[in-house]
């Protein structure tokens, strides 16, 4: 009921906050004559923050139409390369000119984006650097409510044979990357591969800020999934899609509450900035303002996700600490990441990480025992917090430059 009331409250803030956005205009356009009325900027300026707050926020757009390379400009397509019910295998493909014909044997990387609130365009910044010198394919997870009940459920088992089936169509010469969420699944695909002798093997397998082992500096994220038990999940966060949605019917974790609760984790935060943004309309501070604007056309952008997957890591990932503890079985088959023996792995975490803690990620190396000590890697990043990882300056000029060598070193 609760997601019913929820759309309620949206169908009816909708209309205020369409006339929000055009007072806001009408306060600012200068042909406009409230433009001129004292308190004009002020007035305009609380009319676009109710808009903003009000807003029903879309999946953003990736926006990489195109790159520098050597200097030269190569436009950039964005090709669906396979799609499945609950995910797309999106491909950013480069045009050269002859000049630059021998960059399309940069290596081929597969960068697996999570499925945990956020679309995948938050891995935006972290595709644009990889694609300067890789040939970049990526994971673009769809909204469960955009997905009808009769594709049947989507469980963490169905994750890791999508992450296997793309490995499979791109390999074996691709470079896995995976952030945050999807290292445990990716490192479970590969596992499992590996035991088989799949002659698709990735490359490389290089994991950033992920809960490969919970028990280690937990967080409050891992505090939240340990304390409270199973059922508590499954009564509290799990509703089902209203029926203004494709997936009519279909149990989820609805995007609004896992908003509700990336806010709460640092609500002072989040309410400064908006005060902030209300004083930058104020002054005229346009840069800054639309920075904000950016910023949270992303991060208020969520998505629903299968019941079944989310309860699945709650359980496996978080209570069990299955891949860990080695308890994990998949569709009948233990996931055992010591038989992994030709696969190189750089595991990157950052010192400040508050959502995947110090060591956690790590983790793999241990786990991992059949890799050689020669192809292994790690690197913890100074002063870097869990989205520093992969966008921001410290990715662009830290962290991906290490990537970049690490691939290839072992291309």
């Amino acid at each position: 009921m609760l997601y019913q009331l929820h759309e309620m409250q949206r169908a009816v803030l909708n209309p205020m906050s369409a006339f929000a956005a055009a007072g806001a205009k009408m306060f600012t356009n200068p042909n406009s004559p409230l433009s001129y009325m004292p308190f004009a900027s002020r007035m305009a300026a609380g009319y676009e923050l109710f808009f903003r707050i009000n807003k029903d926020y879309e999946k953003p757009e990736f926006g990489l139409h195109s790159t520098v390379i050597d200097g030269v400009d190569v436009p950039l397509l964005e090709k669906v390369e396979m799609e499945k019910p609950f995910c797309r295998l999106l491909h950013f493909e480069r045009f050269f000119t002859k000049e630059l014909a021998k960059r399309s044997a940069d290596p081929k990387v597969l960068l697996v984006a999570p499925l945990s609130g956020h679309h995948s365009t938050l891995l935006r910044d972290t595709a644009r650097q990889l694609v300067i010198s890789h040939d970049v394919y990526l994971t673009d997870w769809t909204d469960g409510r955009m997905v009808p009940a009769s594709e049947g459920p989507f469980h963490l088992d169905d994750y890791i044979e999508y992450v296997q089936a793309f490995i499979r169509h791109l390999g074996p010469d691709v470079h896995v990357i995976s952030v945050c969420q999807p290292t445990v699944p990716v490192l479970a695909a590969i596992s499992l591969m590996a035991a088989a002798k799949d002659p698709k093997l990735p490359r490389t397998m290089t994991m950033m800020g992920g809960p490969i082992d919970t028990a280690k500096s937990p967080t409050a994220v891992n505090d939240l999934a340990t304390t409270k038990p199973y059922a508590w999940f499954e009564n509290n966060v799990i509703y089902k899609v209203p029926a203004n949605f494709p997936g009519h019917m279909r149990r989820v974790y609805p995007g609004f509450l896992q908003h509700a609760g990336f806010v709460a984790m640092n609500p002072d935060r989040h309410m400064n900035s908006h005060y902030d943004f209300y004083l930058q309309l104020i002054r005229g501070d346009d840069a800054d303002a639309e920075f904000h604007r950016k910023f949270y056309d992303e991060y208020n952008a969520v998505l629903d996700m299968p019941a079944e997957y989310y309860l699945d890591t709650i359980k496996t990932v978080f209570q069990d600490r299955a891949l860990a503890t080695g308890t994990w079985v998949v569709r009948g088959d233990k996931v055992m990441p010591e038989t992994i023996k030709s696969v190189a792995l750089f595991t990157i975490e950052g010192e400040l990480d508050d959502i995947s803690g110090s060591g956690q990620t790590e983790a793999a190396h241990d786990l991992c025992s059949g890799i050689p000590k020669a192809m292994k890697q790690h690197f913890t990043a100074p002063e870097c917090g869990h989205y520093g990882i992969f966008a921001g300056s410290r990715w662009r000029t830290v962290i991906y430059p290490k990537i970049h060598d690490f691939i290839r070193k072992h291309a």
